[in-house]
């Protein structure tokens, strides 16, 4: 895999290292600064939200875990090693998953399809195999399928297993799309905003997932419906004009003279 690191670092103390780490991260597109110095760490099993007015640099920030954009400067540690020259493509390899807001799912396969292509990571055969048909790929592709199917029951949508994305109101194909992503079994989840469009009770039912996921990894979620992100996160990290403001535990941030001010004086 396309990636450089350096030898673990230590971690003969009692804390536990960090599943993801950002430190002292900046990136400029041409003259504008569109994160400046910033750094915040996921614990396991924990979520850890981002939240930020528009054009606080939440968006840049996920780009640079997902390894979508490069830093200027800065680090980036996964459990404990650097990672240099992130690539997206390095993502299944360090056992991290992904949803975008774009959701990204294929048009012309189905739900069930979509969702297998994200468990490709437990498949051992190859393509070669696959096009041959050798027993082995039949094997893994039946476990493949019962494995997208048990993550569609999960999410209650293994209903519409058979039909296209585009056949889908939004919620159901938001939903499809994290399943893709949670089928790969991450030890660390990136959600880029999957509140949008949701009702209140699905933004309700997704929290309530959310939480559900902390057992088996950690979560790093960016949102703008504070509503969620405070219900959900065990830490919070806030941005505004590319900085962090703030961070700490929900019940602090909310609290946080920088944060109301972010705001214009709103309710966190």
């Amino acid at each position: 895999m396309p990636r450089s690191v350096a030898a673990p670092a230590s971690t003969s103390t009692s804390t536990p290292v960090s599943v993801l780490e950002l430190s002292d991260v900046t990136v400029t597109f041409g003259g504008l600064t569109a994160l400046d110095g910033v750094g915040l760490a996921v614990a396991p099993h924990q979520v850890h939200g981002v939240i930020g007015p528009n054009g606080a640099g939440k968006t840049t920030l996920f780009n640079v875990a997902c390894g979508f954009v490069r830093p200027d400067s800065g680090t980036l540690h996964h459990h404990g090693t650097p990672v240099r020259r992130l690539r997206p493509t390095d993502l299944a390899g360090l056992g991290v998953a992904r949803t975008l807001q774009g959701l990204g799912l294929f048009d012309r396969v189905t739900v069930l399809e979509n969702v297998m292509i994200g468990a490709d990571r437990h498949a051992r055969t190859g393509f070669l195999g696959s096009l041959l048909a050798l027993p082995r790929a039949h094997r893994e592709d039946r476990a493949l399928r019962e494995r997208a199917l048990a993550v569609l029951e999960e999410l209650g949508v293994a209903h519409v297993a058979a039909l296209l994305p585009p056949s889908l109101p939004y919620p159901l194909r938001k939903r499809v799309a994290l399943a893709r992503a949670l089928v790969a079994e991450p030890e660390l989840l990136l959600l880029d905003e999957p509140a949008s469009g949701l009702s209140a009770d699905e933004m309700d039912e997704l929290g309530t997932l959310v939480r559900g996921l902390t057992d088996r990894m950690s979560v790093l979620l960016v949102e703008h419906h504070m509503d969620l992100v405070m219900r959900v996160c065990d830490e919070i990290t806030v941005l505004d004009f590319g900085r962090v403001i703030a961070s700490g535990p929900p019940e602090r941030v909310r609290e946080d003279p920088a944060v109301l001010a972010a705001y214009l004086g709103e309710t966190v």
